[in-house]
């Protein structure tokens, strides 16, 4: 069985190379994606993917991706940009967290304020990742239906 430093060190290579957005391994076992946001582990949530044991490296985690990590039973999750409060959340989950760039908190695509799902989680209390993921669900929905205006 591969250790889950080899686990992360992989998931790291595969998406500093791989063109992905997420990248999670376990032992042989990888899922990928290159969808932007959090939309990618959303999926994985409502589809009840059990991800525990897995190590993941993410482009972007900040709050609303760490509530979905937890929900996803990961073990460990790398960030090349990871929000001081995705870490304290990760952390009080028991999820060990490390990250290239530690943000105060994360900015929407247009760099004009912060990111709906940082957003759409904001109130949201770290013991509640059920209450996180109907808010991100909601919020998926709306800007969805900005978007196909």
């Amino acid at each position: 069985m591969i250790n889950q430093t080899e686990n992360l060190k992989k998931a790291k290579e595969l998406l500093e190379s791989g063109g992905y957005t997420v990248a999670m391994c376990r032992g042989e076992e990888l899922y990928t994606s290159t969808e932007r946001g959090v939309k990618p582990l959303a999926e994985l949530v409502k589809d009840n993917r059990n991800m525990s044991g897995f190590s993941a490296a993410d482009k972007v985690v900040g709050r609303a991706a760490a509530f979905l990590y937890v929900l996803l039973r990961v073990s460990e999750v790398y960030g090349s940009t990871m929000s001081k409060g995705a870490e304290i959340l990760l952390c009080s989950h028991g999820i060990k967290s490390s990250y290239g760039c530690l943000a105060e908190k994360i900015i929407n695509r247009a760099g004009t304020g912060i990111c709906p799902m940082e957003n759409a989680v904001r109130d949201v209390p770290d013991d509640c990742p059920e209450k996180a993921l109907a808010e991100i669900l909601r919020t998926i929905k709306e800007l969805s239906a900005e978007k196909n205006r």
